[in-house]
């Protein structure tokens, strides 16, 4: 029997149940920076039924409960900063370059009749700056303090990874941001009906970027960096 409630954070049923992560966003529940919420109190924040949410998620629950998929919520610190750097940042290093010639063509051949697309290719462009920076200094500073830290955790370790820590959700958060604005001004990434086919393509890639950076936040945010601060 589900141990999921309406008083169960939406964070923590994603970290039990990852493929929820699919059904938050396609509600548009926020399960990373903003995930540390009842259930009940997300939905309703949405206009939704959380008996009616709260329902879907079971039955998700129950369906994944014999598929055999690995759940990053139960590996090590080693494993899970090993599962992020090869999932969520190979995969922004290889995408956010990938698709920038296509969001540069888009805007310059439809930008006059769909002028929004201006702002999609500025949001796009602040967007890869920061997550790429991002993900630099997770991989070279932040990462190898917490496995300093995790191997010897000494109350100088603690105070040397706790700055950096802070300073990565609030990044978290501005992504966030960045995110929600681009899903909004897509009209959630629904091309429109006279669109060619670099135009769906290119809506289509935002969306599955979307999708990654929003469960490599999570579990940053609710994983990784929560073990970190219940440690010290």
């Amino acid at each position: 029997m589900s141990s999921f409630t309406l008083e169960t954070q939406v964070s923590d049923i994603v970290t039990a149940v990852p493929q929820t992560a699919d059904l938050f966003r396609a509600l548009r529940i926020d399960f990373c920076c903003g995930g540390k919420v009842p259930l009940e109190e997300a939905a309703c924040k949405r206009k939704l039924d959380p008996a009616v949410v709260l329902e879907e998620i079971k039955t998700l629950e129950t369906k994944m409960a014999d598929y055999q998929e690995s759940r990053p919520g139960e590996l090590t610190e080693p494993e899970l900063i090993e599962y992020i750097q090869q999932k969520h940042h190979a995969f922004l290093r290889d995408e956010l370059p990938a698709l920038t010639p296509y969001m540069t063509k888009l805007a310059r051949v439809h930008g006059e009749h769909h002028p929004e697309l201006l702002r999609v290719q500025a949001i796009f462009a602040d967007l890869s700056k920061e997550l790429l920076e991002h993900t630099k200094d997770e991989d070279l500073n932040v990462f190898p303090l917490i496995l300093k830290f995790v191997s010897n955790p000494s109350l100088q370790a603690a105070e040397e990874l706790k700055p950096h820590v802070s300073e990565l959700e609030q990044e978290h958060e501005q992504a966030g941001d960045l995110l929600k604005e681009l899903r909004e001004i897509t009209s959630d990434f629904a091309p429109p009906a006279d669109a060619c086919g670099t135009y769906r393509l290119v809506y289509q890639r935002l969306a599955m970027l979307e999708k990654d950076t929003f469960e490599h936040i999570h579990l940053e945010n609710n994983v990784l960096f929560e073990r970190m601060r219940a440690a010290v």
